[in-house]
């Protein structure tokens, strides 16, 4: 197993362990403890409890949870995808400071994989024989309804715990309308071997290293990331990147120009012919930060800066922090300069 997991607790929802699926999961970790839960999303020893902040990365590694996805629904989007996919999994192993999930669900954030793939292969594959043939191009995609399969897990990482993101990627290759996407820190390369047909779209994660080893906790390098795009598209992938989270400081434009000369050098003829990049800058959150300042408060220096920021009250109420309108702009257009003069070839899809 990836040394990302060290799977000693699984919580269990009966109908999820009853499930094929759910089998498979568990025959995957024989040695675990198996604690039987009424419901994957409210485990109080995970959830909730702030004393769990300096168990943050060990709760990762060690444990799991198996439920089955109650509610299917698939979210209109309209930015980096059509439609947010139903989840086949939430959470994730890796603790990237900057994440917005542990906002949603508490103060720990391990992978919970729902056992329910076959209802939910069913209702996307549904879905999109509803939308029929896509009417026009818009900036997710010229042909195809684009569907976000990882909304709220890492994909490439799901991947080493079962097969669920495999059973999508091998349902989207057969839906000529549509195609997967998801965005992702980690390479996974047994995703070579999937044969996906062009109808799955990889976004990798890149920032630049500085930022990157402060930040992205747990993930792979991003020179890794970068030497695996070439890969991917060989294999039968669309892949694109995504710039994100841009985080400001001392340095910050030099060491991304910096970051697209290593990108123009990475990759081939074939990657850049298809390339394009999502361009999002930081947005913290208050309670995020009160939660970092308990297991890496170093994280704060650069992501909490009321100095350039200012505060905005998200949907569910919830405050939020973004870099000053105005100067927002100024760093926006800095870097799609940036990226137009040193990777003309990527065409920059949204920047924000």
């Amino acid at each position: 197993m990836n040394d990302l997991f060290d799977i000693r607790r699984i919580y269990v929802e009966p109908a999820a362990a009853d499930l094929p699926r759910g089998k498979e999961i568990l025959a995957r970790f024989p040695d675990a403890e198996r604690v039987e839960v009424e419901r994957h999303d409210r485990i109080p020893e995970l959830y909730g409890d702030e004393t769990n902040v300096r168990r943050w990365v060990r709760i990762k590694r060690e444990a799991l949870v198996l439920g089955v996805k109650k509610s299917l629904a698939a979210r209109p989007n309209g930015r980096s995808a059509d439609f947010i996919a139903p989840s086949t999994a939430n959470g994730c192993a890796m603790a990237c400071a900057y994440c917005y999930v542990p906002r949603r669900k508490g103060y720990s954030n391990p992978i919970t994989v729902f056992a329910n793939i076959d209802k939910i292969c069913g209702y996307v594959q549904r879905h999109a024989a509803r939308q029929g043939t896509k009417p026009g191009p818009n900036e997710c995609d010229p042909h195809a309804w684009v569907y976000d399969i990882g909304e709220n897990s890492d994909c490439s990482l799901d991947a080493r715990v079962s097969d669920n993101v495999r059973d999508l990627v091998e349902l989207f290759r057969w839906i000529p309308t549509a195609k997967a996407s998801f965005a992702t820190k980690h390479v996974n390369r047994d995703l070579l071997d999937w044969a996906p047909g062009g109808r799955t779209r990889i976004r990798f994660s890149l920032m630049p290293q500085r930022d990157a080893k402060l930040l992205d906790i747990r993930t792979s390098p991003v020179a890794e990331r970068i030497a695996a795009i070439d890969d991917f598209v060989e294999a039968g992938y669309e892949v694109h990147v995504n710039f994100s989270p841009v985080v400001v400081r001392d340095g910050w434009l030099e060491d991304w120009t910096a970051l697209l000369s290593e990108l123009d050098d990475g990759i081939g003829a074939k990657a850049k012919a298809q390339l394009a990049a999502e361009v999002i800058f930081l947005t913290h959150n208050r309670d995020l930060h009160q939660v970092n300042l308990g297991w890496h408060p170093r994280a704060e220096d650069v992501l909490w800066r009321p100095d350039l920021q200012q505060p905005k009250r998200s949907e569910n109420g919830a405050i939020n922090v973004r870099y000053r309108t105005g100067e927002k702009g100024r760093y926006v257009a800095a870097l799609t300069d940036a990226i137009e003069r040193v990777t003309p070839y990527c065409r920059i899809r949204y920047a924000f």
